[in-house]
């Protein structure tokens, strides 16, 4: 009898055992430093102004924040409909004349993840399917063209999404967020316009997705095709969950199948959301003043420095 009972429960253990659906193969660590300087360069000083910076923060299975520096000390984080944080500086009563500079140092572990799609079987999720402002799921063309392109399964239809977007649209870098339904025009599109059309495709036929902003580690085989401040997205298919994928950097034929479903160490996120609440629109930081008629405030954001520390 008491053989019998530690058979069944080594069953049990077995049995019970959760799916693998992705791996963390690697890992990569860097120091990211940003620095942002506000300069009065005109006559009068503001009675009220606040700069806003998106902190990069831990995100699994992606990333881990081992390190946050944020200098001036003197200001209130906040958090935003999507878990993002930010730090809220108050830089009233700037003098004529005078700089104020902002640093952000971090160090941050990156993962490699590998995805097992499988028969894409299972149940799905609430959210992530709904229109919004540059992911315009609902438009009647961006609908047509979602059930022209749609397959048998969501992982077969995510595939044929990102395969079209890969074969379609053509890279152009500008700083205009034009969005999913523009990027089927004639004018271009960035990496925003990838992973915004992509997105909008799955949602159309009801496959979550959620869009991220962040930063791309720039190597030798990729510094010709991207720029540092990059998008890409996540889709969730039954039976795997949350699938990265980046169809800017998966474009070109021979580099198609490295972007899909595998997460690369060299993306680095600092937002989920196309549209964050507290950057009104803007990407990575905001800035308001008042009054702007005598005083004028110019921002600069210095290029990101991504430094490899292993």
């Amino acid at each position: 009898m008491r053989r019998f009972i530690l058979l069944l429960i080594a069953f049990t253990v077995v049995s019970c055992s959760p799916k693998v659906t992705s791996e963390i193969t690697s890992t990569r660590k860097y120091r990211i430093q940003q620095t942002i300087s506000l300069l009065n360069y005109g006559e009068g000083t503001p009675e009220k102004q606040n700069l806003w910076v998106a902190l990069i923060r831990s995100i699994t299975p992606y990333q881990d924040v081992r390190v946050r520096e944020v200098s001036p000390s003197n200001y209130t984080l906040l958090t935003d409909e999507y878990g993002n944080e930010y730090a809220e500086f108050d830089f009233s009563a700037h003098p004529p004349g005078t700089k104020f500079t902002v640093e952000l140092t971090y160090e941050v572990s990156v993962n490699e993840v590998v995805y097992k799609l499988g028969d894409c079987r299972g149940e799905n999720i609430g959210g992530y399917t709904q229109s919004e402002l540059h992911i315009e799921s609902n438009n009647p063309q961006i609908v047509a063209l979602a059930d022209g392109l749609v397959q048998n399964t969501a992982c077969d239809s995510t595939r044929a999404f990102y395969d079209y977007v890969g074969d379609t649209l053509t890279y152009h870098y500008n700083r205009n967020s034009w969005g999913a339904q523009a990027a089927l025009g004639a004018m271009g599109a960035d990496c925003t316009e990838y992973a915004s059309l992509m997105a909008a495709l799955s949602r159309a036929e009801g496959i979550p997705a959620r869009y991220y902003e962040g930063l791309l580690f720039l190597q030798q085989n990729t510094a010709e095709i991207a720029e540092t401040e990059h998008a890409w997205l996540d889709v969730y298919l039954p039976g795997a969950g949350w699938v990265a994928m980046d169809p800017t950097m998966g474009r070109h034929a021979n580099e198609r199948d490295l972007y899909f479903a595998h997460y690369t160490p060299d993306h680095i996120i600092v937002t989920e959301g196309r549209s964050p609440s507290p950057l009104r629109g803007a990407s990575y930081l905001t800035h308001l003043y008042w009054p702007g008629d005598s005083t004028k405030i110019k921002v600069s954001a210095l290029d990101w420095k991504i430094t490899p520390l292993n």
